[in-house]
């Protein structure tokens, strides 16, 4: 499938419940997950961190087939708090799955943040998906996450170089992510 085939668009408020059933579809087998990312999302869009312009579908025709949100976060160290952003989730219909839609949500979605001035994006996600987006690990960088999770699913992506590295501190969540 060619990545032109694909619209990206905004979020529309009407797309909620094809959003939340693509998610729980979308994270059905997923073994670390806990199955509740579509309730996550349902908060997320309410809380002080949304932003509009960074909750993205992916459509085939009328299908929807993707789905990726964007959400503020802070960064706290000792003197400073940095605005990041957090990448949860990215959900692709299980059967569209391999065939660039992610790829193309991510990057759209990065392309979109710059737009906004943001320098970095935070994901707690797949070791191995992230990385070739350009995310590394947040340790490296004097980043540390409030979950207890192994560090190389701690990735942060610099959209601005150098960014990651003056934003050293603990990642502060908004309270809609601990929430159920």
């Amino acid at each position: 499938m060619k990545n032109n085939s694909i619209t990206i668009k905004q979020q529309e408020a009407h797309d909620l419940p094809a959003i939340c059933r693509l998610i729980e579809e979308a994270f059905a087998s997923v073994q670390e997950s806990n199955h509740r990312e579509q309730f996550l999302v349902t908060r997320l869009l309410s809380s002080p961190g949304f932003i509009p312009e960074l909750s993205l579908t992916a459509w085939i025709q009328n299908e929807l087939v993707g789905y990726i949100l964007l959400t503020e976060v802070e960064i706290l160290s000792d003197s400073t708090s940095k605005p990041s952003l957090s990448l949860a989730p990215l959900a692709v219909r299980p059967k569209f799955q391999k065939q660039g839609i992610g790829a193309a949500l991510i990057k759209e979605a990065h392309k979109r943040a710059c737009q906004l001035n943001y320098e970095t994006i935070l994901v707690l996600g797949h070791k191995d998906y992230y990385p070739r987006f350009g995310y590394k690990k947040a340790e490296n960088f004097g980043i540390t996450f409030p979950f207890e999770v192994q560090p190389e699913f701690c990735m942060v992506k610099e959209l601005t170089p150098g960014a990651a590295s003056r934003a050293a501190g603990q990642v502060k969540y908004p309270k809609a992510f601990f929430e159920y």
